[in-house]
């Protein structure tokens, strides 16, 4: 694994979700580096990820209420636990729990193991609301999979913020997890 600059040169053999990724964040002009490597199903995986990138892959949780009324995409750090009473209370919303596959799909074109800040691209209705820890806000760079997770990619916080957000029409909420019991 090397960290490269970019979009690959070669697209042959990549998905459309991933194309789509690149080609969206080129027409943005945000700078962006990419490794490519074998599936990252665990956070465990991405830890050797992160060695290559030189920043933490963010932990991604795509949630959703026992009515499935309101769906969720957390970002927060990849070493911090989620409790789900402690997020619960701070977007007054009870029963969450880990949304199906099918509405990953759905929602953002993701399938599980690939849940990223860059499926928004595909949530063209705004379904999904974007919660992230503050501690997240705090780093220089977000790193993140292009929809599918054999590659990866470090990206600026502030681009993602102010360049990315605004331009797949989506706003977020900060939150605070502290991860202990």
């Amino acid at each position: 694994m090397e960290l490269l600059e970019g979009r690959p040169v070669n697209l042959e053999g990549r998905l459309p979700r991933e194309v789509r990724t690149y080609d969206f964040l080129d027409s943005l002009g945000m700078e962006y580096k990419r490794t490519d490597h074998e599936r990252t199903d665990t956070m465990e995986a991405c830890n050797k990820v992160d060695t290559i990138l030189g920043v933490v892959i963010c932990k991604n949780l795509f949630l959703c209420n026992r009515q499935k009324t309101a769906f969720y995409l957390l970002m927060m750090p990849g070493d911090k636990k989620f409790k789900t009473k402690e997020l619960s209370a701070q977007i007054n919303s009870s029963r969450l729990s880990f949304a199906e596959p099918e509405d990953m799909l759905k929602y953002l074109d993701i399938e599980p193991g690939s849940v990223s800040i860059m499926g928004l691209i595909n949530d063209k209705d705004h379904v999904v609301q974007l919660l992230i820890d503050e501690d997240v806000l705090k780093e220089e760079y977000i790193g993140c999979h292009p929809c599918v997770n054999t590659s990866s990619l470090k990206l600026h916080t502030e681009d993602v913020i102010e360049k990315f957000l605004p331009a797949v029409g989506h706003d977020y909420k900060t939150v605070h997890l502290v991860g202990e019991d």
